[in-house]
């Protein structure tokens, strides 16, 4: 039955008629196969022009709601959508709640990522400043790249990344890291490349050996796609040799993921003696090395060491580096290299998930590369940097000067420094955030749970120096 409930003037009227007739129809005031007044009676009811009607009686035939024939008019259709399905043939009963079986259990970061843009200081690790990012320059790239782009490009192909900026990566890592490659795989951000490695190699069950104070993004998407993760410990030096050996003879272990530059998070650099055993090490036991170089181009007191991807003989080495700290996170735009059979199983595997990249972004960044640009504004921000990451160390000492307990060692690179404040800081997170600070704990980056935290770490990039001294200042006040 149909009220003839008066329309408003907001929205229009074969919308609201037809929303009538289907909230008749999932209360059950219209059953299956009765017939609806004709047309002209519905507009006689609703006070509105018959074509009105006839516009919003179609919509509801072509969304399943009705049906129609000749001599017979209109009907409510037997054959409901699944949306009123239950509350037809039930209408004195509320709906089911069925509740959806997932295949795994995801923890929730948005709250976090939430706090990190919102707070009034953000000592976020691995935050770029982007107030002082060429975006005229940038935006004359991506305008030639739309005067430019050959339209078959903009269809699915080139899988792996456009050919120009392939070719600029290629030149840039042979120049700027010492590592050659014959391809390479472009990906949305470090983090599809961790997946495509963790989803190529790992059957459930098999084993990750991973640093067991590390970066857990990583983390997450070795366990989403079913690797059991081992925690190696470290040491002031870095990964320890003596338990990853120890790792790798009670356990079958298929990867071992590090971030030997500037190790995340405590930033420690891991030394060519360690690396070279390490390598040694993976090399007898058939495993596999996922070199995160996550900001390679941020090193300030000497040069950065190779990765050890310049010097893999037994090809078991697959890179991974990003453009979020040298962009924007926003740009998504990372990249890997590894030896051709695995290249070319991650590329197989990519088309699964993604077909393609963002070829305008891509045509882009390979023209801003080009241009000589890109390295003149990263000398400016590794210059910027370095002078945040030495005022940082000034603050720090002149606490320490007054009689603050702290202990740090000043990075040789990178974008945080990580801090022994001597005292319990399991709190100090989110007293800090009702303070308008972003700071983390060491007990964000445990794989397994401790007993006690005592670091934080403080990212010192992506805020002025003077945000950062007022930042620091709420965080002692709290310690």
């Amino acid at each position: 039955m149909l009220t003839g409930a008066p329309l408003t003037q907001n929205t229009p009227k074969y919308i609201q008629l037809a929303e009538q007739v289907c909230d008749a129809i999932k209360q059950g005031h219209l059953q299956p196969d009765d017939p609806l007044p004709s047309a002209r009676k519905l507009a006689q009811l609703y006070g509105i022009n018959r074509h009105t009607v006839m516009t919003a009686l179609q919509n509801l035939v072509a969304q399943g709601w009705l049906c129609s024939a000749q001599r017979r008019g209109y009907r409510v259709n037997r054959a409901l959508p699944v949306e009123s399905s239950q509350l037809v043939a039930q209408p004195n009963t509320q709906a089911l709640n069925i509740k959806p079986d997932f295949a795994l259990s995801l923890p929730d970061t948005h709250t976090s990522s939430t706090e990190k843009e919102t707070c009034e200081y953000s000592f976020a690790g691995g935050l770029a400043d982007l107030s002082d990012f060429p975006y005229d320059e940038f935006r004359r790239h991506l305008s030639q790249a739309c005067r430019a782009v050959n339209v078959p490009h903009l269809h699915y192909g080139n899988c792996s990344g456009e050919p120009a900026l392939k070719q600029q990566l290629q030149h840039y890592l042979r120049r700027a890291r010492a590592l050659e490659c014959d391809d390479l795989l472009v990906c949305n951000g470090s983090q599809e490349a961790l997946f495509l490695i963790a989803k190529a190699f790992i059957k459930h069950g098999e084993g990750v050996a991973v640093e067991s104070l590390g970066y857990p993004p990583a983390h997450r998407a070795f366990e989403a796609c079913g690797a059991t993760l081992h925690g190696i410990a470290q040491d002031q030096e870095g990964l320890s040799v003596d338990s990853l050996r120890a790792c790798f003879e009670r356990n079958k272990i298929k990867l071992l993921y590090l971030t030997p530059l500037h190790q995340y998070p405590t930033m420690v650099t891991l030394s060519v003696a360690r690396r070279m055993a390490i390598y040694q090490l993976c090399a007898e036991h058939g495993v596999f090395i996922i070199e995160d170089d996550y900001d390679h181009e941020f090193h300030y007191r000497c040069p950065p060491l190779q990765p050890m991807a310049a010097n893999d003989p037994h090809g078991i080495v697959i890179y991974v580096s990003t453009f979020s700290k040298i962009m924007f996170a926003g740009a998504r735009m990372g990249y890997l290299v590894a030896r051709a059979d695995v290249l070319n199983q991650l590329v197989l595997l990519k088309q699964l998930m993604n077909h393609k990249n963002d070829i305008l972004l891509q045509m882009a960044l390979a023209s801003w590369m080009a241009s000589g640009e890109f390295e003149r504004h990263l000398r400016r921000m590794t210059k910027r940097y370095q002078a945040r990451c030495d005022a940082m160390a000034l603050e720090l000492k002149r606490y320490q000067a007054q009689g603050y307990a702290l202990t740090f060692t000043v990075p040789d690179g990178g974008m945080a420094f990580w801090v022994n404040v001597h005292r319990d800081v399991s709190q100090l997170s989110a007293r800090a955030a009702e303070l308008g600070v972003y700071v983390q704990t060491e007990a964000e980056f445990w794989q397994f749970p401790q007993q006690n935290y005592t670091h934080i770490r403080l990212g010192f990039a992506g805020q002025s120096e003077e945000k950062m001294r007022s930042g620091l200042a709420r965080i002692i006040a709290l310690l």
